[in-house]
């Protein structure tokens, strides 16, 4: 086995020397830097993980909890894993994934086996229990979501709220009147999670700021108990034009379901989504949608934990502007004018596809 004092010896250096080119803990010539490394690349040298956890007081791993609860759409959350996985390699970190739902206890186990330098959390609920525990432990954390009281922690997250408003001021602007959000399945609601309270209020509220009719109703991800939600909506609004889904596993089976109780999109109804850009882009019609930026998310995410973990001062609040790109599945209503004014929150002019661009992060210090 190559060891570091063979890679010093033939790159002519000091043992040291090799080792600060390794960790980066002191200045070396550039001349220098490119002879070790490459003394390191011909002779195959891998420096040993374990050791040099040890010299660091580093384990060279963060973990990320993600608690695999019912209601939550597998895919999107692997985007998001996917995200972190890849980040925290570019810090030279691995990733150990938590999906036990173990509050508490599970984050006190995790912090005192010194196997991670520091912790992402996901699935931030309202009241989140895990929380108090965040603020005492010595590792360091990031959450991905807020609670209501996000004092003492670091956070990121797309701002759900405004993700909301967005989807209303759009369909105001195109003249719609009667709204409703098919939100998250009802064990969602009930768990108080944040993302899903918070476009639920935000829905609300700018709704009834527009002075539009609105209701918001969970949506299961079954397509029998989503037609079922549908009818119900329809029945008791017959006015209905204008209609949110924030529940990636339900966007197919409400446009499945929609025509079979006498509603086309976007003829008789238009319909925004809150979801990846894949499921808007691959849906029939393509759907108007507010992109959920789990790549962006992850990557904030990490990129916090690792300046904390470094010891410095991080923005206590980090939320990402939502971006509402239009598509097919947006018009006015039937028998409604098409104004010329720009969709409020959209990246294009009514009717027209808008521009794919990152969202703008918004930082609040604290």
């Amino acid at each position: 086995m190559v060891t570091i004092a063979d890679v010093a010896r033939h790159a002519g250096v000091a043992v040291s020397t090799v080792s600060y080119v390794l960790s980066g803990k002191r200045a070396i010539s550039a001349t220098t830097r490119e002879r070790v490394l490459a003394s390191i690349h011909v002779l195959g040298y891998h420096p040993h993980a374990g050791a040099r956890a040890l010299a660091s007081r580093r384990a060279n791993v963060i973990a990320l909890v993600l608690p695999l609860r019912s209601g939550m759409h597998l895919p999107v959350l692997m985007q998001f894993a996917t995200s972190v996985v890849t980040t925290a390699r570019q810090f030279d970190h691995d990733v150990l994934l938590v999906t036990a739902d173990e509050g508490p206890a599970g984050l006190r186990r995790i912090a005192a086996s010194a196997m991670v330098d520091g912790i992402v959390v996901m699935d931030v609920e309202m009241r989140d229990p895990r929380v108090p525990l965040l603020r005492e432990l010595e590792r360091p954390s990031v959450l991905i979501g807020f609670p209501a009281e996000a004092a003492g922690l670091t956070c990121v997250d797309l701002d759900f709220y405004r993700a909301g408003q967005a989807c209303v001021e759009h369909l105001a602007a195109l003249g719609h009147t009667e709204i409703a959000l098919l939100g998250a399945p009802a064990v969602v609601y009930e768990r108080d999670t944040g993302f899903a309270h918070r476009t639920r209020a935000g829905f609300t509220e700018t709704a009834a700021r527009h002075g539009l009719a609105a209701v918001a109703a969970p949506g299961e991800e079954n397509y029998t108990a989503i037609r079922r939600e549908l009818a119900s909506l329809l029945h008791g609004r017959p006015g209905l034009t204008g209609l949110v889904v924030h529940n990636e596993a339900a966007v197919g089976h409400v446009l499945a379901a929609l025509p079979t109780l006498g509603r086309q999109v976007p003829r008789d109804i238009s319909v925004v989504a809150i979801c990846p850009d894949e499921v808007a882009e691959r849906a029939g019609p393509a759907l108007t949608s507010v992109l959920i930026p789990a790549e962006e998310v992850g990557r904030q995410a990490v990129s916090l934990l690792m300046r904390k973990v470094e010891g410095e001062s991080v923005p206590a609040a980090t939320l990402l502007d939502p971006r509402l790109t239009v598509r097919a599945s947006t018009v006015p209503p039937p028998g409604g004018d098409r104004g010329d004014t720009d969709v409020a929150g959209g990246t294009g002019r009514r009717g027209e596809a808008g521009d794919a661009t990152l969202p703008a992060a918004r930082t609040v210090s604290g």
